[in-house]
Formats: structure tokens, C-alpha cells, sequence
């Protein structure tokens, strides 16, 4: 039959009323229960089986089923999954499948309002589904509960549905039915309401007085009955709850299902977080929410932090500040990908064909949507209540900061500055919301799943949205200093360290320079056991490999900006000292943050000059006791409570009295170093030896065979050309692709700070460029100043610990025991040519050697930090 074509629905004088049901048609009865939906559902099944059409229905709900198991009906079960994408797309699957011109029936629509606590997912299900199966040529019956729903969600469904019936019971076995819409056709009665009689096949207009007296008194009687809609049913769910926990009155039963609903699927933090939360905790998130759904793992890490914090140690309360954020819930994500017709492009990139390859134009895509307008409103409202305070745009995905999933540096987060008329906050907000909504489909993200075997998981995108902490410097806004912290240091970094005791990473400015690893800087590794402990050992040293510049807000030209804070403080007043940040720190700043740097001042004076020469140490706040205690006993109170080492993320501001005070702006388990594997790194000699070295390593012990090792010349990567510089991380992340998925075991060898993002400091890779490499080691090269830096903290030395890679230093002193460059290319050919024809302008510079034949070996022994990789000792 051609789309459009007139079908019989089994009660012709419903066909007459409404010009028939036609092919493509989707049918929504809203009714007062389902036995009401059975009497036009019944004879439409009859008429059609008569008929030898496919019928098929969809049975999914906990409901009584609508039809009987009997010849002529295909019965498909669907689990209904609280996962919407998971539920959507297999009903979309089967219905391609079942092919065209298929008959359905589908048990209510309402029972997914129950499942997914929303009347906007159930919308969008159905927003989705209605035209998909109108382009499939079906004709397709649902039921809705009447009185269930919000107005909006039932707004959405009539501007999708093809016909909207209102259905309600006389109370004599016949049944009042007012269409509401009827796409395409018209009648100068079809509107009107009618009367079904089933006992007479019988379905007329209303035309006398006395009738439409009745009809309408009957629906007066039953809308009396129902609650509000004008709320979403989430929010009546709430309100119920709120008024019922005011009373005295909450069930038991009602924490748990707003933890499940609102805070996180992660089950072990669904425990901690039942144990820790009142309901009136609860209540608090729902009041910072805009939208529905789950407020993801980052929202979720960083308020249970607060409470148990709270409750566990009071006397942190004076120096913690309180949270000032709102949550975007993941249903917004969802919602936004349906209103900007992204849905299809969303499932083809869920492929396994599309998983990297539509990629780009999905994230493409999420950049330049468009909000729904009762979602802009309230968009609104939140930048009326943050004023003109920056505020920062979070990533917080479901999967985000769980157990064993960090996903650290994966999404974007942006910064808004929060400048300008109303209408300009908006934008520069909803361009931020987009760019964090685009970031799901970052390469380093999706490789992050799918090493973890993620990449088939729904992963809807909540957002924090946090204002900012700090101060302003005059136009410059920025917290005094930030950084982040982990309750155990699995890899001290120097000795006298107590692991135990954590440590942090600690920067000046924004906390943007503590968790990534940006040029020529070095944040403060802190021992919270021994702060005054560095691996410097002079002032020279200590100002050579410290942060040289500090990031800020910019909140005269409203943008983000990075200051250089390096060599002699400018006169003020002088051409220097305009435009420099020093001269607007106040005293309390440059206190805690800054040290002169007395070599040099020596030896300017020297030569006649005085000049002062300071650098970021953090000396002052490293030896402020209450700070360093504070901060020791926060890492080891949310430790206690998880049960697990957990990393922060924070800032401190300083007062002129000498107070303090720490925002605790993330908080999520950190992945286990197992120590307990017991490995014996071999006595070897020398000729069997590539490297060897004692306490410059991160990761657990292991022993591994190594089949392939790719090797960047430090000598050639600093002598090659600068532009051909970034063509060695895109070489890398090839080698990375075409090695990886064959499972070998891979070693990568490189100079510098790998990740860096200047080419002149290491190689500049992402992630995704290095995921299947098992290990990693750095090398040294002082003639072109490469250092390597076991970056404890940083974005990248999350993804290497997560990823169990073996995290290696080649420094140039006594931590290298052995050493020998030259040495793999005796073990098996350099099939670098071969492997990455893309790139032969880097032969020479860029080696891969196959030694699986050779037997090469590694050893890794977490308890002594002790590394080797050579040929096994023989045996006698």
C-alpha cells in the first residue's frame, strides 16, 4: 500500500467520523484506564488479522497485557530499561526489522513516565519513535494515561502524533471520544466530541444539548480527580516528597528513589551516599536543578565530599566554603539531541562503524544547537542569580568520577566570565553548555571508553555549573591559588615522604596549570608529611623548574588569559609594570606564593644592578601548619569514608589576617595501585640490559614479554624542523592504532614531557594518541633541555594509572642505573617505514623495533620502585 492509503480500524463508523486511519498513521488515545484503550484496540487487531496484515505488539510494561497471546499477533517483549538510548534503540532495531507496512500496538506510554521518573524522556521516546515509524509506513496504536502527564509533555506528543484522541467512560459501557488532532483530513464534525458505542458499532458527533451536557459534565467529574499539570511529574514527585518529609510523614523508601533517580548509577556511591544523606539533602540538589534526570558523577563526588566532610570533621567548616553551584541533569543532554534532530546521527556514531568515524560530525553537530525554550528560561534565572560572578561549565557525566572510571580531562570545561548585558551572558553560557555537550565526542574520550569496554554504555552529559572562586586583582579574577590532592601517594617523589599522608599539587591562579601539562611549568608537589620536602636542591633550580605564568580571568575584555610571571619585578608605575600581574597581587598573594630567587639577585648585584627576582614557590602557604593540616586531614577523612583513596580538586583564598579558605570543588575515588603482586627484577649484566632504574617509575609490578618498542630520538626530535614537530604525535597515535589492535604489548620511548602541548618541551599527544601503549618512559636530553615529569596529579597521569600503563622516567643521574639507546637495534628490524608510510620525512627519528622473537622483558617491582627491561637471564 502506498503511504497515506485508507486502512479499516474495525469500527467503520469511526472510519466515517474521521476520514479512516491511514497508512503512516500514529495513534494516540489518551484514556482513563487501559480497559477504555482495549475497546478501539480490539476490534483494530480483529479487523487487520482478517485482513493478513503483520501484527506485531510491543509489550514491555508491568501493566496486565492489552492483548492475548493468538494466531494472526506477534507478541515482542522489550525489557524497559531505565536507561532511555538503551530502551529507544532497540525498539527503533526491531521495528526496522519487522519491515514496513507492520501494525503495532504498543502497551502505555505512561509506564515509561513511571520507569524514567519523567514526562520529558517519555516525550522524547515518543518523539523519536512516531516519526520513524511513519517513515516505515505502519500504523501504529498507543495508550496514555490521562492525568498523568505535564501539559508540555503532552504538548510534544501532539505536535508529533499523526491523531489525539480523548477518550473518556460514561459510566454505561460507552465511551465519549474527542479528537484533538487528526492530521491531514477534515470534517466540519470531526472535531466535535463523539460517542462510542461498542454494543452498536456505533461512533457519532455530539450534535444535541443534552449530550454535550453530559459529555462535559463527565469530564469535569474526572479532571477534578487529577493532580496538577502544569508540573513535570518529576517535580510533582518532589513536591510530594518535600511536603510529606515536612510532616513527618516520608516514607523509608522514598531516599533510596531519589538517590537512583537524581544522583548516580554507580552503586557503591549510591551506598555512601545513603548513609550520608538526609532527604532534606535531597531537597537541596532538586532546588539547584534545571531539567530532569541525574546530575551526574562530578556533581555527585563533590557534594557527598561536603557532607561527609560535614558531619565527620566540624572544625573544617570554618575553612570551607560553601558550594555555590547548580546542576544541568542529564536529561537536558537527551532533550537536546532529539529537539536538534540528532538522534539518528547519535545511534549511526553508537556503530561499530560510526564509533570514530562520525564522530567529528556529531560533535559538530552539538556545537550549533539550539535550546528548548522553557529549558533558556531557566538558564536565565540561574545567570540572574550569579550576577556578574565568573562562573565555570562542568562536564559531569553518568560515567564520569566513579569507581574506576575517572574519565579526568576527557570533557571540556569553560570558562564564563560572566560579562556583559543579559542577552550576551546568555549566549556566551549556551555556547559553553554546547562546547561541554560536544566534548562527549573527544577522541580522547571515546578511545577512554573504549578501552574500558564502555563504548556501548549510555553516557548522557549532566553539568555542574560552579561560580568560580576568587578574588579580583584589580580586572584579573582568580582563586589565590588551587590545585589538586590525593589521599595516598602511591609514588613518593622524594624521600621522607610518608605515602600515606597524600600530597597535592599546588599552582597560583586558576587551577588550570595543576591538571595539565602546559608549557615550560611545573606546579608545587606538596608532601602533606613533609612540606618543606622538593626534588631542587638551589634557588636557580627551584625558579628554573617552578610555574612561570599564572591563568586568570580577564574580566574587562571577558575572556580567559594566561600571565607570564618570570624575571625582574617592573618599578611600579613603570612601562614594565603595566600589564603585568605582580604589581595587582595583594600582600597576603605574594606571601604565601612567592620566593626571590637569590642567585640571581646576586648576581645582578654583582653588576651594579638591584633588582628583585621572585618566582611561585608556595613556600608561604607549603608552610602555613593549619592549611597543610587541614588539608592532610580532609584527604584522610574522605578516604575513611569511601573506603577507597580518593584525589580533590580545590582552591584556597587568603585573608589579610591570615585566614584562609578551601572550596572543595571535586572529590572521586582514585584508581588502585595494586602493590601486592610480588615481582623479582632479575640480576641481568650489562650486554642484556636496554634501561634499569631505581625509584623513577609509577605503576603496579608486573612482568610482561614486549613485542614492539617505538622509540623517539631525543637528538632527532630536537633537531628536526619545529613544524614537523607535531607530524611525531600524529605518528605516535597511527603506531598506536595499527599495533593496538592487533593486542601486542607496546613500550613507547620518547623525549620530554609526553601530552605536553609544546613541541619544544616533549612530544604533543593526546591520550587517544598513546591508549594501547602498556608503557611509557620519558627520557631526558639536558643539550635541548627536555626534563621528563612524572606528572603526579595531572590529567595525563590519570589516564596512564587508570590505564595500567607503566609510567617511566630516563633521568639523567643516578635514578638511570643503565641505559643503552643503541641497543634495541640489535634485537629485531625498525619497521617504522613499514608500520607508518604516512610519514616518511621521520624516518631516522622515529623507530619501531618488533622484538617479539627476541624474548625482550619487563620487570616492574612496585615495593622498591625498581624498573628493568633486557633479555631474561639464562637459564643452566
Amino acid at each position: 500500500m502506498a503511504a497515506f492509503d485508507e486502512i479499516n480500524s474495525g469500527i467503520p463508523s469511526m472510519d466515517a467520523a474521521l476520514h479512516h486511519i491511514r497508512i503512516g498513521d500514529n495513534v494516540v488515545f489518551q484514556v482513563p484506564d487501559l480497559q477504555a484503550f482495549k475497546a478501539f484496540t480490539l476490534p483494530f487487531v480483529k479487523q487487520a488479522v482478517s485482513e493478513k496484515r503483520r501484527v506485531v505488539y510491543v509489550r514491555f510494561a508491568s501493566h496486565p497485557p492489552l492483548l492475548k497471546p493468538q494466531p494472526g499477533v506477534e507478541i515482542l517483549h522489550l525489557p524497559l530499561s531505565h536507561h532511555f538510548e538503551t530502551f529507544t534503540v532497540a525498539v527503533h532495531d526491531s521495528i526496522a526489522q519487522n519491515g514496513r507496512e507492520t501494525f503495532y500496538v504498543f502497551d502505555s506510554l505512561s509506564e515509561l513516565q513511571t520507569v524514567w521518573a519523567t514526562d520529558m524522556m517519555m516525550a522524547n521516546f515518543f518523539r523519536l519513535t512516531c516519526p520513524y515509524l511513519f517513515q516505515m509506513d505502519t500504523v501504529a496504536y498507543f495508550p496514555l494515561l490521562r492525568g498523568r502527564h505535564s501539559f508540555s509533555a503532552i504538548a510534544r506528543i501532539r505536535e508529533t502524533t499523526q491523531l489525539l484522541l480523548d477518550v473518556y467512560n460514561d459510566g454505561q459501557g460507552n465511551f465519549y471520544v474527542h479528537p484533538l488532532k487528526v492530521w491531514n483530513r477534515y470534517g466540519p464534525r470531526m472535531f466535535l466530541p463523539h460517542l462510542y458505542r461498542p454494543q452498536k458499532d456505533a461512533f457519532a458527533p455530539l450534535t444535541d444539548g443534552v449530550r454535550v451536557s453530559r459529555f462535559y459534565a463527565c469530564l469535569s467529574t474526572e479532571e477534578s480527580q487529577f493532580e496538577t499539570q502544569d508540573e513535570d511529574s518529576w517535580d510533582r514527585f518532589f513536591s510530594k516528597a518535600k511536603t510529606a518529609y515536612q510532616a513527618g510523614t516520608l516514607s523509608p523508601a522514598y531516599p533510596t528513589i531519589m538517590c537512583r533517580r537524581m544522583m548516580t548509577r554507580d552503586q557503591r556511591l549510591q551506598e555512601l551516599i545513603l548513609d550520608t544523606f538526609e532527604p532534606s539533602d535531597y531537597f537541596a540538589v532538586r532546588s539547584r536543578m534545571i531539567g530532569t534526570g541525574m546530575i551526574g558523577g562530578k556533581a555527585c563526588g563533590m557534594l557527598l565530599a561536603r557532607k561527609i566532610l560535614r558531619l565527620k570533621l566540624p572544625e573544617l567548616q570554618a575553612h570551607l566554603e560553601p558550594h555555590d553551584s547548580f546542576f544541568i541533569g542529564s536529561d537536558v543532554f537527551y532533550t537536546y539531541i532529539v529537539e536538534n534532530g540528532l538522534w539518528d546521527l547519535r545511534v549511526l556514531q553508537r556503530t561499530e562503524a560510526g564509533y570514530t568515524a562520525m564522530a567529528p560530525d556529531l560533535k559538530r553537530a552539538l556545537a550549533q544547537g539550539v535550546f528548548p525554550g522553557d529549558i533558556q528560561e531557566q538558564f536565565k534565572r540561574m545567570l540572574d542569580y550569579f550576577g556578574a560572578s565568573p562562573i565555570i561549565v562542568r562536564s559531569s557525566s553518568i560515567l564520569e568520577d566513579g569507581f574506576g572510571n575517572a574519565f579526568a580531562g576527557k570533557y571540556d570545561s569553560v570558562f564564563c566570565v560572566n560579562t556583559g548585558d543579559p542577552e550576551t551572558r546568555l549566549a556566551r553560557f549556551e555556547d559553553a553548555v554546547r562546547k561541554v555537550y560536544a566534548s562527549s565526542m573527544n577522541a580522547g574520550a571515546l578511545a577512554y571508553r573504549k578501552r574500558r569496554g564502555m563504548d556501548k554504555n549510555d553516557e548522557q552529559m549532566a553539568l555542574l555549573v560552579q561560580r568560580v572562586s576568587g578574588s579580583f586583582h584589580d580586572f584579573c579574577f582568580m582563586p589565590d591559588g588551587a590545585g589538586v590532592g590525593y589521599s595516598l601517594c602511591a609514588y613518593p617523589f622524594a624521600p621522607g615522604m610518608d605515602p600515606a599522608a597524600g600530597m597535592l599539587r599546588l599552582v597560583m591562579g586558576l587551577g588550570t596549570r595543576a591538571v595539565d601539562r602546559t608549557e615550560g611549568d611545573y606546579p608545587r608537589l606538596v608532601s602533606l608529611s613533609n612540606p618543606s620536602l622538593q626534588t631542587v636542591s638551589s634557588p636557580a633550580e627551584a625558579h628554573r623548574y617552578s610555574q612561570h605564568n599564572v591563568d586568570t580571568l580577564d574580566t574587562e575584555n571577558g575572556r580567559f588569559c594566561s600571565y607570564p610571571f618570570d624575571g625582574p619585578v617592573a618599578a611600579p608605575g613603570s612601562p614594565a609594570a603595566r600589564g603585568a600581574l605582580y604589581p595587582l597581587l595583594a600582600p597576603p598573594v605574594t606571601r604565601a606564593f612567592l620566593s626571590h630567587d637569590t642567585d640571581a639577585e646576586t648576581l645582578f648585584r654583582e653588576r651594579g644592578e638591584h633588582r628583585q627576582i621572585v618566582y611561585i614557590s608556595c613556600k608561604g602557604l607549603t608552610q602555613n601548619d593549619t592549611f597543610i593540616a587541614l588539608m592532610r586531614n580532609m584527604l584522610a577523612v574522605l578516604q575513611e569514608a569511601y573506603r577507597y583513596p580518593v584525589d580533590i580538586e580545590y582552591t584556597v583564598n587568603l585573608g589579610d589576617d591570615g585566614d584562609f579558605m578551601v572550596n572543595l570543588l571535586q572529590c572521586r575515588p582514585l584508581q588502585g595501585i595494586d602493590e601486592t603482586e610480588v615481582v623479582t627484577v632479575p640480576a641481568c649484566p650489562e650486554v642484556s640490559t636496554y634501561f634499569h632504574t631505581q625509584g623513577a617509575s609509577m605503576g603496579r609490578s608486573r612482568k610482561q614479554c614486549i613485542d614492539a618498542v617505538v622509540v623517539i630520538d631525543p637528538k632527532g626530535y630536537y633537531t628536526t624542523d619545529y613544524h614537523l614537530k607535531p607530524a611525531v604525535g600524529q605518528a605516535i597515535g597511527l603506531l598506536n592504532s595499527r599495533l593496538g589492535e592487533h593486542g601486542k604489548h607496546l613500550v613507547l620511548i620518547c623525549p620530554g614531557r609526553i601530552g605536553t602541548s609544546s613541541p619544544e618541551l616533549g612530544v604533543p599527544v593526546t591520550y587517544s594518541d598513546i591508549s594501547n601503549f602498556d608503557t611509557i618512559a620519558e627520557v631526558a636530553y639536558s643539550q635541548a633541555g627536555y626534563r621528563p615529569e612524572l606528572s603526579y596529579g595531572s590529567h595525563m597521569f590519570q589516564d596512564l594509572v587508570e590505564s595500567d600503563v607503566l609510567y617511566c622516567a630516563l633521568f639523567e643521574n643516578d635514578k638511570t642505573l643503565t641505559f643503552r639507546p643503541q641497543w634495541l637495534a640489535a634485537l629485531g628490524p625498525d619497521r617504522f617505514e613499514t608500520l607508518c608510510p604516512e610519514h616518511p620525512e621521520l624516518a631516522g627519528l622515529a623507530h619501531v623495533y618488533d622484538t617479539a622473537a627476541s624474548g625482550l622483558t619487563l620487570w616492574h617491582d612496585a615495593r622498591s620502585n625498581e624498573t628493568f627491561i633486557g633479555l631474561p637471564p639464562k637459564t643452566s
